[in-house]
């Protein structure tokens, strides 16, 4: 396992808690993801200041609107010099087909290293879930390979998805192909919101790019060690 594979969210509301871990594991890990909470919380200044520190940023806001919203989004993110960026797969095959030609059309050499990914379906929904939602019953398997091909014909690099779908979607698009995987637990944890969860090791065996870990890191008193612990 390669710290370089290894995203930690910093899911803080203040640039206070989220520097710290970011300074706490300064020499380990060169990559975080910055989402709704703290962007809202810290705006643009948050993103400066760990691309100051030499970081890359996975700015994970999901962007799911009409087609012509999305893409103005998608064009306005370039201004943050992020390293990846997420929309949501369910809003469509022209919602997406839009947003990377938005990306083609306008980065210049500082943006190529972005990458565009579509959200599946999120680690917190199971088939139960799915039913609510819809009214009918689904496999969300076969939903996550669906949006997953869908993303691969509108140009994106890759999709967010849990670690069981990922030799599905490796085989039908490619292991070029990105697939970020959250949902990353060291250990089961009790009244966990993320259902389709797995180890660090269950994750990368499976196929994952990326693994994206938070809670049970950023939460330690000793986060370091927690970390170093995961490597071994």
């Amino acid at each position: 396992m390669t710290n370089e594979r290894v995203i930690i969210a910093l899911d803080f509301s203040t640039k206070k808690d989220a520097l710290r871990i970011v300074d706490e594991l300064d020499d380990l890990i060169s990559f975080y993801k910055v989402g709704l909470e703290l962007f809202l919380s810290e705006g643009m200044e948050i993103l400066k200041i760990l691309k100051k520190k030499g970081k890359k940023i996975f700015l994970d806001l999901k962007f799911h609107d009409i087609p012509n919203t999305v893409q103005r989004a998608v064009k306005a993110s370039l201004n943050y010099g992020v390293d990846m960026l997420t929309l949501h797969t369910t809003g469509g095959f022209e919602m997406m087909k839009r947003a990377k030609e938005i990306l083609e059309e306008t980065k210049t050499k500082n943006d190529a290293q972005l990458k565009l990914l579509g959200v599946t379906i999120l680690t917190s929904l199971d088939n139960k879930s799915l039913e609510e939602i819809y009214g009918v019953s689904f496999e969300s398997s076969k939903i996550v390979k669906n949006l997953a091909l869908l993303s691969k014909r509108a140009g994106l690099d890759g999709v967010v998805a849990s670690a069981y779908e990922i030799s599905a979607i490796k085989k039908d698009c490619g292991n070029d192909f990105i697939i970020v995987t959250p949902g990353i637990r060291l250990e089961k944890l009790p009244h966990d919101d993320q259902k389709r969860t797995v180890t660090p090791k269950e994750a990368f065996l499976l196929g994952a790019d990326y693994i994206v870990i938070g809670r049970a890191i950023t939460s330690s008193k000793t986060p370091k060690e927690v970390l170093l612990r995961m490597f071994k």
